[in-house]
């Protein structure tokens, strides 16, 4: 039960994250790109594989990984509204701009990733 808990502590500051990130995107960033989701997403994939590869090396400890990585960053990111932006695009025929924000959410998603774990092993 306790770890639920952590999640849940987690995921009540990493959703209010999520909606500040794009709240300051759409003010700061005004154009068609989805930057709020974005920047949510290449965060939460750095902080993600930094905490996955420092909690390997039991650096963080369940309790961690449940506050941290499934709570926080779990919440921070954001699959589904990328998906439904990726659908609206698509359904109003900016078929180029889809794939383009497709290619560039998941390659910077996965290379933020593994940024971030080969920082903690560098530190750990």
């Amino acid at each position: 039960m306790g770890e639920w808990l952590l999640v849940l502590a987690g995921g009540a500051v990493g959703a209010p994250a999520r909606y500040l990130i794009g709240e300051a995107a759409r003010k700061h960033l005004p154009s068609a790109f989805h930057w709020g989701t974005f920047l949510a997403n290449s965060a939460a994939s750095l902080l993600l594989g930094f905490l996955v590869e420092a909690g390997t090396g039991g650096a963080l400890g369940s309790t961690g990984q449940a506050l941290l990585s499934v709570g926080f960053c779990g919440a921070l990111s954001t699959w589904s509204t990328f998906s439904n932006e990726l659908l609206s695009m698509a359904s109003a025929r900016r078929v180029a701009g889809a794939a383009g924000y497709l290619l560039a959410t998941v390659a910077l998603g996965l290379g933020l990733s593994f940024a971030g774990a080969a920082v903690a092993r560098t530190l750990w």
